[in-house]
């Protein structure tokens, strides 16, 4: 199995200053790196059972979600900041390490039991996550797991995110 860690750029002080920023596009922009990580992620949750629907935050969960539910033949629901999606949606807000966000789901996107993974490229305090999780719950989707690229473990993410099923590729101590 190819470790993926060589290949994620470290950015400081990026998106603001104090933040190392962990940088996927150096993975992606080879292709044979990135259909490994598809690879590898499909790997990790196919023993979860069946999968319909993989829902993500945009936009680096959109790099990841596409192939993958290509791969596993599943559907995708994009989860998407305010004011993006055309229809009527519901909304959840959260912290960030470094300020807040909202996200928004269609209010139509997932039908009562559908299994649904949920998909993003990285794992830092685990407030995005726990706000797409629980978009998908109140709208009746049942939740398989969620799966990440990196996992920064100093900031205690899934100790925030209410599952049991968690995988990640890369982990970073510090």
């Amino acid at each position: 199995m190819i470790s993926l860690t060589d290949f994620i750029r470290e950015v400081p002080d990026f998106p603001v200053p104090g933040i190392l920023f962990y940088d996927i596009t150096t993975l992606i922009q080879r292709g044979d790196l990135f259909r490994e990580a598809v690879r590898q992620l499909a790997e990790k949750v196919k023993a979860w059972g069946p999968i319909d629907l993989i829902a993500a935050p945009e936009a680096r969960g959109f790099i990841f979600a596409a192939p993958l539910a290509i791969e596993l033949g599943a559907g995708l629901i994009p989860i998407r900041k305010p004011g993006k999606l055309p229809f009527k949606t519901v909304s959840k807000s959260y912290e960030l390490e470094y300020g807040t966000n909202t996200v928004q789901m269609n209010i139509d996107a997932i039908q009562l039991g559908k299994r649904v993974l949920l998909i993003d490229d990285l794992l830092a305090t685990g407030g995005t996550m726990e706000a797409c999780r629980q978009l998908v719950a109140e709208s009746g989707g049942q939740i398989v797991g969620a799966a990440f690229i990196i996992e920064l473990l100093f900031l205690n993410g899934r100790n925030k995110i209410k599952m049991e099923k968690i995988e990640t590729l890369v982990q970073y101590e510090k």
